[in-house]
């Protein structure tokens, strides 16, 4: 009977060592997810405070490249918008559910900002990161006949999120005081007017159950000069410019004093805006997830109960 070969001390050390070394790696990406984890809920705590509109700010004096409450980068700003992208995907998995169950609440997040501010970056690399079927995404531009033949929320009524959805506005309501004013498409008279039916209809929105998310996207005229650059330079991003992009351009300061006209008569407490820097995409899309993040977690949504006997069920698949 042959025995079993001793393992030599040095054998014995090197496995040892090699044990101490996974178990310090472990330990060492523990206090990474933890850490990381701290910085997630600070971050996501801090940003409503940080964006949201505070009366007399102009916008001319918040710098669009900042990353306020964000200090630790992009490469963690992408690592932090992938994880908040698997707790997006559950709780939006719950809205979806209390909604076919017959629950009320949804949330609608609205995008304005001017030409290339990031809100297509948005709905891709944020709204992207949940299940599309329970998103409604609308759109709004210049007007079709049709539309103008209601009043200027008709349309918007139409595409409003239904229960256990979330809805974006990529452009919304907003536009009829923002290229309204600018562009003087309606009489002063008529546009003052809009603001009130504005924060009634928001009013009716919020009292039906739905979460509303106002978001200005802020970048600075170097920033869309770049970006405007970019789409002109390759093919793959002709097709996202528009000629009309530059006269929008031209009109900067009009179209800001319009933001903060805007911004002045309809950010209330029940549905305010908040403004982000956006000249960084990254740190833009990981904002916007974080409010997105925090709306669903304050819905406090569990799984619904089933509507029929579970065991009763059980028996009849196991005779099927």
């Amino acid at each position: 009977m042959s025995k079993k070969p001793k393992k030599s001390k040095k054998s014995a050390k090197l496995n040892k060592k090699s044990a101490a070394g996974k178990a310090a790696k472990n330990t060492k990406k523990l206090k990474h997810a933890q850490k990381t984890a701290g910085r997630a809920t600070k971050f996501k705590e801090t940003i409503q405070e940080t964006t949201v509109f505070t009366q007399g700010v102009a916008l001319a004096d918040i710098d669009a490249s900042s990353t306020p409450g964000w200090k630790h980068g992009r490469k963690e700003a992408e690592s932090l918008l992938a994880e908040t992208g698997r707790q997006l995907s559950e709780l939006q998995e719950r809205l979806f559910a209390d909604g076919r169950s017959g629950g009320s609440r949804s949330i609608l997040l609205i995008l304005q900002g001017m030409d290339t501010a990031g809100k297509g970056g948005i709905v891709r690399h944020v709204i992207g990161l949940v299940d599309p079927q329970g998103v409604q995404h609308a759109s709004f531009g210049k007007p079709t006949a049709e539309e103008l033949e209601h009043h200027f929320l008709w349309r918007i009524k139409n595409k409003t999120p239904r229960p256990g959805h979330i809805g974006v506005f990529d452009r919304s309501h907003y536009e009829d005081v923002l290229v309204a004013r600018v562009n003087e498409l309606a009489p002063l008279e008529e546009i003052e007017g809009r603001y009130d039916d504005i924060l009634q209809f928001e009013r009716e929105l919020a009292d039906s159950g739905t979460t509303i998310i106002k978001v200005l996207l802020h970048i600075n005229p170097d920033e869309q000069k770049a970006r405007l650059g970019e789409r002109l330079s390759r093919p793959d991003k002709y097709w996202k410019y528009d000629p009309s992009d530059i006269d929008g351009r031209l009109m900067w300061p009009d179209y800001q004093e319009a933001f903060e006209i805007m911004l002045e008569r309809t950010s209330t407490e029940t549905a305010p805006w908040h403004i982000i820097p956006a000249n960084n995409k990254w740190f833009a899309r990981l904002a916007v997830s974080q409010l997105l993040l925090h709306a669903l977690e304050d819905l406090n949504l569990e799984w619904p109960p089933p509507s029929f006997d579970i065991e009763e069920e059980k028996r009849r698949l196991a005779e099927a």
